[in-house]
């Protein structure tokens, strides 16, 4: 790695190495390289004469790219101040038999946009793998914690008791629905397929001498070579760039449901009842030794931003594309396209160690609770002071009134709640007076808390995990 320039953090310190292999130059200009043979197979097999076994052996033998292929390409696109023409003048001079119909009747779109698809459809399932892999830890998260009480918050202010469980599978619901966006645009994904200079196909129509069927069969040999189930049938020079907004979009989301996650995980990290992983040698603070930050919390939620920044120049790429096209977009698509599929790689990676080593601290969690569940058992003893045979309005009041006093005083003295001392003071309260300890059983609070986790999990979850079984045991580690 060198030191004297600039390096992507998202290389070296986030992303993994599969996502960045994906979007290095060995898989772009090797999957270039793919096209022009698949290309020219397919035209000889339609009839194509100039297209020769020899040449097709020469192009399969030179797919890999090597250091000299770069430094004779950087040379020749210095001259000619066009990769592809570069690309394809090195790839003829490695073969010979095939100079004079490499990229026949193509524009560069043919290699460049169909390109890009390939590797973002190969990212989109390394993307999905690792949700899955998340899905996979929170699932068992929330089926240990499926009925443990916690205080529930709205507003970020007290309210009723959930349970952890049920906070888990919040965050697991968030993230299968990105998992199964991704999974229908992995479904969805179109190949540009073979359309020519403006997407009218017209300079492959004089190839074949004016036989339409065989521009078609042409376009779907080389789609199908690649696995795609079907080209666009409508293009300019360009795939229209509405795809790569759809596709930063869905990342977009998830890095907005992870978020979501890690910032309950923070908030509840300062609550000490959930903390994320802390090595014992880790450092929280150079000038407070005390601290345990949430560094991998605070990492998630920064990488999440990226590709919700990034989704942005998808869209004025979208809109300011002109007529059939317009270059402006190239030079956006190399940044905001592999950085936004990084960051959301880094991110996934950070979430899933997160998950992994998480720990709850009952305790903490039963000592929160108690301090404000007796407020929260005013419906408890509403309903028990009607079937005395109070009044429902009346005793609301009196229980507003009290409730608010406590508080104020628990704020401004610092004691403990003792709501229920009041209450048992007011005689209006006589009929419950009996039974109002036994309404702070905590899991009297929670509903069906821990059904709704196990129903979750055994319908929606573990089947949509099922196709990822065998590649979901993988740790996930920290760079740094």
């Amino acid at each position: 790695m060198a030191h004297d320039t600039w390096q992507s953090p998202l290389m070296g310190r986030y992303a993994s190495k599969a996502m960045q292999g994906v979007f290095s130059d060995n898989m772009k200009f090797s999957t270039w390289r793919r096209i022009w043979l698949e290309l020219a197979r397919a035209q000889q097999q339609l009839g194509v004469t100039q297209v020769t076994d020899e040449a097709l052996a020469q192009m399969e033998v030179h797919l890999a790219m090597t250091d000299e292929d770069y430094e004779v390409v950087r040379v020749l696109e210095k001259a000619n101040r066009h990769d592809v023409q570069s690309h394809a003048n090195r790839f003829g001079q490695l073969c010979p038999a095939a100079a004079p119909i490499i990229h026949l009747a193509a524009t560069s779109m043919e290699v460049d946009d169909n390109t890009y698809l390939i590797v973002m459809r190969e990212a989109l399932g390394i993307i999905a793998l690792r949700v899955a892999r998340v899905l996979s830890r929170l699932a068992q998260f929330a089926h240990t914690w499926r009925d443990l009480p916690t205080l529930g918050y709205t507003h970020f202010q007290p309210a009723e008791p959930v349970t952890v469980g049920k906070r888990g599978v919040m965050w697991a619901q968030d993230q299968l629905m990105d998992l199964q966006a991704i999974e229908h645009l992995l479904d969805w994904l179109p190949f540009r397929g073979i359309q020519g200079a403006t997407g009218t196909q017209n300079s492959f129509l004089d190839l074949f001498n004016g036989d339409r069927e065989k521009v078609v069969e042409l376009n779907r040999h080389v789609t199908a070579a690649f696995g795609f189930s079907r080209p666009l049938n409508i293009t300019g020079q360009t795939y229209t760039r509405k795809i790569d907004t759809r596709v930063l979009m869905v990342l977009a989301d998830l890095c907005a449901s992870m978020h979501k996650m890690c910032t309950d995980l923070r908030l509840l990290a300062n609550k000490n009842e959930i903390e994320e992983p802390f090595e014992p040698g880790q450092v929280g603070s150079t000038g407070m030794p005390w601290k345990q930050n949430n560094m991998r919390g605070e990492r998630n939620c920064a990488l999440d931003k990226i590709p919700v920044a990034l989704l942005f120049g998808a869209l004025f790429t979208q809109m300011t594309q002109w007529l059939e096209r317009s270059l402006d977009d190239s030079a956006a698509r190399r940044i905001y396209i592999p950085e936004a599929f990084l960051a959301t790689d880094g991110a996934l990676l950070v979430l899933q160690n997160v998950v992994e080593g998480m720990t709850v601290y009952p305790a903490m969690i039963r000592r929160n609770l108690m301090e404000r569940l007796p407020f929260m058992a005013s419906g408890h003893i509403i309903n028990a002071m009607v079937r005395a045979g109070g009044s429902r309005e009346e005793t609301h009041e009196r229980l507003r009134v009290h409730s608010w006093n406590v508080s104020k005083r628990m704020k401004e003295e610092g004691i403990g709640n003792d709501f229920f001392a009041q209450l048992k003071a007011d005689p209006f309260f006589a009929p419950v007076h009996g039974t109002l300890d036994d309404m702070l059983e905590p899991s009297d609070f929670i509903g069906r808390a821990p059904e709704q986790v196990d129903e979750f999990l055994s319908v929606e979850l573990e089947p949509a995990l099922e196709p990822y079984k065998d590649q979901l045991e993988e740790t996930s580690e920290l760079h740094v």
